[in-house]
Parts: structure tokens; C-alpha cells; sequence
């Protein structure tokens, strides 16, 4: 099972002909640096500050382990929920009001909040940064990006009219046909490679969920 990834079972009510990218898995005996953007300065459960990257007994990975109390302190992927909101041919994209990529312009999406399902996220960051209401089609993008710990899951959907606008956390919000969207003016590498599987699904009349990792972008 750690050799080259062939198969993902799962619904297929969901993901049906699900399209898949091959990759290679590091075997989970193989300790790896962990990738923490933020890591804890003090451990969650004595308060001291002595915690060190060590593999934990009867674990093959290194964790954050608090060298006082021996508490092990997990962290785990993000995840990150949005839509690809449409109508008829166009796409609605967000110009972004926040850092990173200010001035970009993404697809409504969003980190999880606890409590919630993938496709509520989904929906309610889509109306959070456009005041966009839709109807949730189906689960087309998941995006491992291993390199921040983050999972991406997108959801092709219907706008249920034409009533929306910029919200907080967006400085402008519009509808693109494929041949006016900016596509250098794009924020991240998943919204990239989200409109371009759509619009090339669009042409085709068949829209193939797609299940696949992003390396970071290179530096220029």
C-alpha cells in the first residue's frame, strides 16, 4: 500500500468516476520534520515549556511531546472548504481584501469551522465572501498541498441568482467567462488548477471530480 496509489474507494454517490493523479507515499515508518507554522510554545497540559519533536513509544512519527508531562501534542491537517460558484458559462471569483495574496483573486473558501460538515462550510464561506447563495452539484476538487498540511475539498456549484456582492473579506466579486478570467492575477495554485479542470469539463459536457496533491509553487 505504500507504493504508487491506485485506488480510492469511497462513495459513489459523491465521487463517482473519480479522476486520479498516481503518487508516491512515504512509508509511515520514516520520521519526518514536522511542518508546523505555529507551533505551541507551552504544552496545552502542564504549561511548561519544554516540549521537543521525538517519536512517542508505540508511534512510528514525530510529534510535539511535552518533555514534563509527556503529553503528545497532535497536529493535523487543515481543512479547506469552499465552491466553484457558477452561472451558465461564467465563474464567480472573489478579488480578496486580506493578506495573503491581497489583491488576488480566488474562489470563495475557507478553513473549517468546528461543528460543521464540509458542505455547510462550503456554503457558508461562499456567502461570507461574495453574499452568494448556491446550490451545492458535487464534491469536484480535493487537494492534498502536504507541504502546508492542508486538504482543500471544492464543491461545483449553482449561484440560486444573481444577487451577490463583495463581503468582508473580498474587494470585488464578478462572474468571468474562461476568456476574461486573470489568470495572472490568480491567488493560489488550487484555484489555478480548479478553473482550469472546470472549463475543460465545461467544453466536454462531463464534469470528473478530481483527487490529487499540489507541490508548492517555485521560487522565482
Amino acid at each position: 500500500m505504500w507504493n504508487n496509489f491506485q485506488r480510492f474507494k469511497t462513495s459513489a454517490k459523491v465521487l463517482s468516476n473519480v479522476l486520479i493523479t498516481a503518487s508516491i507515499m512515504t512509508p509511515p515508518d520514516i520520521p519526518r520534520d514536522l511542518t508546523i507554522v505555529a507551533p505551541p510554545k507551552f504544552c496545552g497540559q502542564c504549561g511548561s515549556a519544554n516540549i521537543a519533536q521525538q517519536v512517542p513509544v508505540d508511534d512510528n512519527r514525530l510529534r510535539l511531546v511535552c518533555n514534563a508531562c509527556t503529553h503528545i501534542h497532535y497536529v493535523n491537517p487543515k481543512n479547506v472548504v469552499g465552491t466553484i460558484p457558477i452561472w451558465e458559462n461564467k465563474v464567480l471569483l472573489c478579488r480578496r481584501a486580506i493578506s495573503p495574496r491581497y489583491g488576488k483573486w480566488t474562489l470563495p473558501a475557507g478553513f473549517m469551522e468546528n461543528g460543521e460538515t464540509i458542505e455547510e462550510g462550503a456554503s457558508r464561506e461562499t456567502a461570507e465572501e461574495a453574499n452568494a447563495r448556491v446550490n451545492l452539484l458535487q464534491l469536484y476538487a480535493v487537494y492534498s498541498l502536504p507541504h502546508i498540511s492542508q486538504v482543500y475539498m471544492l464543491f461545483r456549484a449553482q449561484l440560486l441568482d444573481l444577487n451577490f456582492s463583495a463581503g468582508a473579506e473580498s474587494l470585488d466579486v464578478r462572474l468571468f467567462e474562461e476568456h476574461e478570467i486573470p489568470w495572472d492575477e490568480l491567488a493560489f495554485l488550487t484555484v489555478r488548477e480548479s478553473l482550469t479542470a472546470y472549463f475543460s469539463d465545461l467544453k466536454a459536457g462531463n464534469f470528473l471530480p478530481r483527487v490529487h496533491a499540489i507541490a508548492p509553487m517555485p521560487k522565482k
